[in-house]
């Protein structure tokens, strides 16, 4: 059994590698980035890549390390990307759900704004509000392509019999 680092503030990739229960050298033999990068990102003495990120997600069997990445540390992504936070299908359903019955509720507003091609000031506030749920609506779809590739990643689901269908 590898030894547990004692080191505080951990950043994720530093306990990524833990909860999966590997040695820097078992990480590097993995992810084919040697012992001495793994150590310099996970001490934050090195910038991590994309590469390197996701490697680590398939190793430590973590692909939440890949949407990490985007919403945190890369610079584009940090403009654009939310960082997911992971739950369970029924509250992820659920939430998905009542986005889209608000939605539904919005929709005769969403086809007068859009009639003309162009959002008087008058409707702005309907705009912003629909587009909120729009934004909901799809962090909601991006955290449940999350649980799945988590749930493939664990073995709770097969990816021969999920590609194959």
């Amino acid at each position: 059994m590898p030894r547990r680092s004692t080191k505080e503030n951990k950043n994720i990739y530093f306990q990524s590698r833990e909860e999966a229960g590997l040695t820097r050298a078992q990480a590097s033999e993995a992810t084919y980035i040697s012992e001495s990068r793994i150590e310099k990102i996970e001490y934050g003495q090195m910038q991590i890549n994309p590469q390197d990120v996701v490697a680590m997600a398939r190793a430590y069997k973590k692909p939440s390390l890949c949407n990490y990445y985007c919403a945190n540390d890369c610079e584009i992504g940090k403009e654009s990307v939310p960082e997911l936070k992971f739950t369970n299908l029924s509250q992820i359903v659920l939430t998905l759900l009542n986005s889209m019955n608000r939605l539904n509720d919005e929709k005769d507003k969403l086809i007068r704004i859009s009639a003309d091609d162009k959002i008087d000031p008058n409707e702005l506030s309907d705009f912003v509000s629909i587009k909120k749920q729009l934004d909901e609506i799809s962090v909601t779809i991006e955290t449940l392509k999350l649980w799945l590739n988590q749930m493939i990643a664990n073995g709770d689901i097969s990816k021969e019999q999920y590609e194959s269908l």
